[in-house]
């Protein structure tokens, strides 16, 4: 029953769900024209808000490119790309291809979204190329439908931030270490809950006809049978490029400082991951001139991200100027008692994740006003930053944004998934709401 609904519903959004970019677009123009009606005499003042907020976050911005990229990056080092080649002969039956695809997706978004992408990617076309009879779109669902886990992971951005001396709240809410966010119980118990339901949801979803299969491509080599360069060949200027000793040099010291800085009482934060990433990158590709062509090829998979994330930027700055957000998340408090409040702020993350796609600009949304508001009701400001990373991730799933890199390198389109994204969605809605309350 549950199959036949997600193909139809599937077929509906294909034919109906516009581009990501002219998404974003749409969004910028309904914000806009909601805030102009609220507020007719200042339409200057929200074009001048729009046009300032459309380059705020640009330290932000480089700080998830590189997330995202140095993770990519990391991804397609080749005994990680034969690791998950080898990993995609067990899926042998559909419902274990799906299954297989979704948990190991969960375990890269747990350690960094930006190593998700193409991990989740290289599952879902090696098993599509061995499985005739598993959905290719299912399975892309499958590997992206993860995403909503990251909050509760090492690399969510809103548990780093508060993490990170120096943020914009630490005043109100001092910095919050993660073993009170991202490695406290609740948090695990609502993360392994999801993977749990979610990994049952897919299987009920799996279609029992009408099958779309990976096409492989003329003259596809799998990634396992990269050629190497040939150093011998080389002139002594590009065998500098290419000698492993170099990557291996620099990489070992970044890891070196990683472990310092641990040492030392450093905490998790955006910073330290990437070098982390980085520096591991640059050991396991074994020289610079692999990393660097790795790293060149994942920029074409970010550039949707880079080319609209300021409109998103731009859709943040016009809610706070024109007091829409305010009102939203006032509503929320106005209603909300101690005991909700971190389930009205899971919902109304949720909204707004929808409107600006960014854990970060999010946050400095809602943060300003959500965490006074938490210390006032006396609810556990940590709680509430988790409630509200765990919105941002749930609506992840209707907003394609984020689902741009993995599909650029598969080869499909968002129409192609988010048909099961979305039923999706009502499933970690309706679970992560309930743990929310008795957990938070």
């Amino acid at each position: 029953m549950l199959a036949g609904v997600a193909d139809r519903f599937a077929k509906v959004v294909q034919r109906y769900l516009p581009d990501a970019f002219v998404i974003a677009v749409l969004m910028t123009v309904f914000v806009f024209f909601i805030a102009l009606l609220m507020n007719p005499t200042e339409s200057g003042k929200i074009v001048s808000a729009w046009g300032d907020g459309f380059w705020a976050y640009l330290a932000f911005t480089m700080q998830m490119a590189l997330l995202l990229m140095t993770g990519m990056t990391l991804a397609s080092v080749p005994i990680m790309n034969r690791g998950l080649a080898n990993l995609a002969k067990l899926a042998n039956k559909p419902w274990k291809a799906y299954l297989i695809t979704f948990l190991v997706s969960a375990g890269a978004y747990y350690i960094n979204w930006g190593l998700a992408v193409v991990v989740g990617a290289i599952i879902a076309r090696e098993i599509g190329k061995r499985n005739e009879n598993a959905h290719f779109p299912l399975l892309v669902a499958s590997a992206y439908s993860a995403t909503i886990l990251f909050p509760g992971g090492i690399s969510s951005s809103i548990g780093l931030t508060i993490a990170t001396k120096g943020h914009f709240l630490e005043e109100v809410m001092g910095v919050i270490p993660t073993s009170e966010t991202l490695f406290h119980s609740s948090t695990i118990i609502i993360f392994l809950s999801l993977v749990v339901t979610m990994s049952i949801f897919i299987i009920l979803m799996s279609p029992k006809k009408n099958m779309i299969r990976y096409q492989l491509k003329d003259g596809e080599e799998r990634p396992s049978t990269r050629k190497e360069t040939d150093t011998s060949k080389l002139t002594p200027a590009l065998k500098l490029e290419y000698t492993p000793i170099l990557g291996i040099l620099i990489g070992t010291i970044g890891i070196f400082y990683t472990i310092i800085s641990f040492a030392g009482g450093r905490d998790l934060d955006l910073d330290i991951i990437n070098l982390f990433f980085l520096s591991l990158g640059l050991l396991l590709h074994r020289s610079l001139g692999q990393y660097a062509k790795a790293f060149m090829d994942v920029s074409k998979s970010i550039s949707p991200i880079i080319l609209q994330f300021p409109f998103y930027a731009g859709i943040i700055a016009i809610l706070t100027s024109s007091g829409l957000g305010q009102l939203l998340i006032n509503g929320m408090i106005s209603v909300a008692t101690p005991e909700t409040f971190n389930v009205f702020s899971y919902w109304v993350a949720g909204l707004v994740n929808i409107f600006a796609p960014s854990g970060g600009g999010q946050w400095a949304l809602q943060g300003p006003l959500q965490i006074p508001a938490a210390i006032e009701l006396g609810v556990d400001p940590s709680k509430t930053a988790m409630a509200v990373a765990w919105g941002d991730g749930w609506t992840n799933l209707i907003q394609p944004f984020w689902a741009l890199p993995i599909l650029s390198v598969v080869g499909l389109h968002i129409r192609d998934i988010m048909g099961y994204c979305i039923l999706l969605s009502i499933l970690v809605g309706a679970v992560t709401s309930v743990l929310i309350y008795f957990l938070y």
